[in-house]
């Protein structure tokens, strides 16, 4: 019965494992991608197959001391409820469609490219417009700095979409030295009165949550989310990254 049960996760671990770098394989060479995040399944996968390997060889069993199994059982098992917990509170943040006649939005930045916003920013963007369109009162705040691989900042960059869509340049208000989500947020509250005004943050589905928390903690008294879609393919690779973006945020004190 053992050796059932030892072969049939060694057979979990390596589909794991295969589909893992197969997914890591289609995001380096066929998707895009703004971060280099998506190495984990590269280094997910590779460990699952080893770690298939192992059990299937009896060597996990032979080599390593039972109090050291057991540990890495029990840290996996807590590993695991943690993320099915945050992750529900990410997938919370989906449905978040902002109130009407808000007094500003924040659009927080993403990746600004040669040819102009990525698809994640521009979806943001498009959700900004579509907003703004129906709150003709309502002004927004385009949050982000120059990275290192971007040609103009990301607020400059969302300034120039936003103006080509058709809203009005007195309208928008650029916040162009933020690097993170918790500066985003920080540096944009310069524009706007945090305790009176009525604000929506928009940015993608998997980090609306987290956006919205994070605007709290810095003081937003009246904020909500506005969720745009995130890219499909990369929903996946963006929860996991999410999830270690809210542990972190949450550890040292930003949320």
């Amino acid at each position: 019965m053992w050796r059932e049960k030892t072969l049939f996760l060694s057979h979990i671990l390596l589909i794991l494992g295969i589909l893992s770098i197969a997914y890591f394989l289609c995001v380096a060479f066929f998707v895009g991608h703004g971060t280099n995040f998506y190495f984990i399944w590269l280094f997910f996968g590779a460990g699952s197959i080893i770690l298939s390997i192992l059990l299937r060889k009896g060597i996990w069993q032979r080599c390593l001391p039972l109090w050291f199994r057991r540990i890495f059982v029990v840290a996996v098992c807590i590993s695991g409820l943690l993320f099915v917990i945050v992750e529900g509170f990410i997938i919370s943040g989906f449905s978040q469609k902002g109130q009407p006649r808000l007094d500003y939005l924040v659009v927080l930045g993403a990746q600004m490219k040669a040819s102009g916003p990525s698809k994640a920013l521009r979806y943001r963007l498009d959700k900004a417009c579509e907003y703004l369109a129906e709150n003709k009162d309502t002004k927004v705040i385009v949050s982000g700095g120059q990275g290192r691989d971007e040609h103009i900042s990301e607020a400059q960059g969302m300034y120039d979409y936003l103006t080509t869509q058709g809203i009005e340049k007195e309208r928008i208000f650029m916040e162009d030295k933020s690097k993170n989500t918790f500066q985003n947020l920080t540096f944009s509250a310069e524009f706007l009165d945090k305790e009176a005004d009525s604000v929506g943050v928009v940015s993608n589905n998997f980090h609306v949550f987290r956006a919205v928390k994070i605007a709290e903690k810095a003081g937003y008294r009246n904020v909500c989310g506005i969720a745009a879609k995130g890219e499909p393919f990369l929903q996946i690779n963006n929860m996991v990254r999410e999830f270690l973006g809210v542990m972190k945020d949450f550890l040292v004190g930003n949320m």
